[in-house]
């Protein structure tokens, strides 16, 4: 294996590749190494996982933290892999993503679908105004619609006159994005992709069945909670909540006041969302501030002040839900992951508030180091990787269809040009495979 493959093209179309997920959270930074082979099965080969304090809910505050921490992820992982990283495809989250439903209409040309309509609907689709500070991230599509027949997912090669769309445009602070690609190339990284996270952490813990049911993703980080909406095998929504884990830290450092990494630690250890679950004569030790010796209190007295903060973001979750008016529609439930849901109890409080069956999901779908990476926080890392797999897959594919067919001698048509820039196909491709 040559480390300078990372990201780039094989000289041997079936020699496997290197790809990099780097998940840039409010409470940590994560590199995950994955190796893909011609078939697209990925085996993890490295995991660097280190704190991070550069990030106030999910977007970069501090460049330089945000940077040695960055740097110190990819060494551990590039140690452990034994490879040299070089490209990554790097999540951004935060409070300024939205997510905006849109339509697209064009005519087909020949009476058949091709590609190339497929991409002038879906550019027609992405032609609205927003603001100057922001750009469109993603280009979702829902359905596709030949002449009157709707629900389609590929229209290509089908026949008809006109092709609509109906897509989800997810949009972000300009800012926000470049800042976090300008702290991957201060670290000599070259960023592939800039994937929205929970986009990645769904295609890391979803299956099929759940995409078809109706399903709603719920990533719980430290300082957001990440919503993602899939009905009838398409996504159909993405919100964020400005709320996660560290306010759950500062309730329980202000209430039994005590530093905030004792906090942190009282929270992992001992505690429990749910009051009901902890017995009456459990008792902690907590750590006083300003050199006071520790007091020894009951463990229901921590719980008590972790339930309300949780059955508000959970609340929250359930009016946003109600508000997209596909509710009914999520059959399968809701899927928890992120390293905020590892709290106990917290399951057992999202499924009562929401009133639906909820689960946790863990990463699927990868070999090798498949326990380094078996936990809830790492489900964003894995889906990154699960993105560039499958982006490299397709363009190998589309290489080999280029070179077998009769046309690559002539000239390309405009028609064939990428709709949004060089990762316009990459994605759609991608996001047709995954969902």
């Amino acid at each position: 294996m040559k480390p300078s493959k990372n990201g780039q093209k094989s000289a041997t179309p079936r020699e496997p590749e290197i790809v990099v997920g780097l998940d840039i959270g409010t409470t940590k930074v994560t590199a995950v190494v994955g190796e893909v082979d011609a078939a697209g099965a990925i085996t993890i080969l490295g995991v660097g996982n280190v704190p991070c304090r550069g990030l106030v809910k999910g977007v970069v505050s501090n460049i330089d933290w945000t940077v040695r921490s960055i740097h110190e992820a990819v060494e551990a992982a590039q140690q452990m892999a034994g490879v040299e990283i070089r490209t990554v495809y790097a999540g951004v989250a935060g409070s300024h993503v939205r997510s905006i439903p849109s339509d697209g209409v064009a005519a087909v040309s020949g009476g058949e679908v091709q590609r190339a309509d497929v991409e002038r609907v879906l550019e027609g689709a992405r032609a609205i105004p927003i603001d100057a500070d922001r750009q469109i991230l993603h280009v979702l599509p829902r359905e596709f619609i030949v002449d009157a027949q709707d629900g389609i997912r590929d229209p290509v090669g089908m026949s008809g006159v006109r092709l609509q769309t109906r897509v989800n445009l997810i949009t972000a602070a300009t800012s926000c994005v470049q800042n976090v690609v300008r702290c991957a190339e201060r670290c000599g990284l070259t960023v592939a992709d800039v994937v929205l996270e929970p986009l990645a952490s769904a295609e890391a813990v979803l299956n099929d069945d759940e995409k078809e049911l109706g399903v709603v993703v719920i990533d719980m980080g430290g300082g957001t909670t990440d919503v993602l909406l899939c009905v009838d095998g398409a996504i159909a929504h993405s919100t964020v909540i400005p709320a996660g884990g560290n306010n759950v830290t500062s309730d329980i450092a202000t209430g039994l006041r005590t530093p905030r990494a004792e906090a942190e630690r009282l929270k992992r250890n001992f505690g429990c969302a749910l009051g009901r679950m902890v017995a009456d004569d459990d008792e902690i030790e907590v750590p006083s501030v300003g050199g006071h010796a520790p007091r020894r209190v009951a463990r229901r007295v921590l719980s008590d002040i972790i339930e309300p903060r949780v059955e508000e973001i959970f609340a929250v979750v359930r009016k946003r839900l109600e508000d997209t008016g596909l509710l009914e529609q999520l059959s399968a439930g809701a899927v928890l992951t992120g390293g905020g849901v590892l709290l106990e109890g917290l399951p057992q409080v999202a499924e009562e508030i929401l009133g639906m069956p909820v689960r946790v999901g863990y990463p699927v779908g990868v070999s090798g180091l498949h326990s380094l990476v078996n936990a809830p926080q790492f489900a964003t890392g894995v889906g990154l990787v699960r993105y560039g797999a499958q982006s490299l897959l397709s363009a190998q594919q589309a290489a080999s269809a280029r070179d077998t067919s009769p046309r690559t001698q002539q000239p390309r048509e405009p028609d064939d040009a990428p709709v949004d820039g060089p990762r316009g196909n990459k994605f759609l491709d991608w996001l047709r495979a995954a969902f």
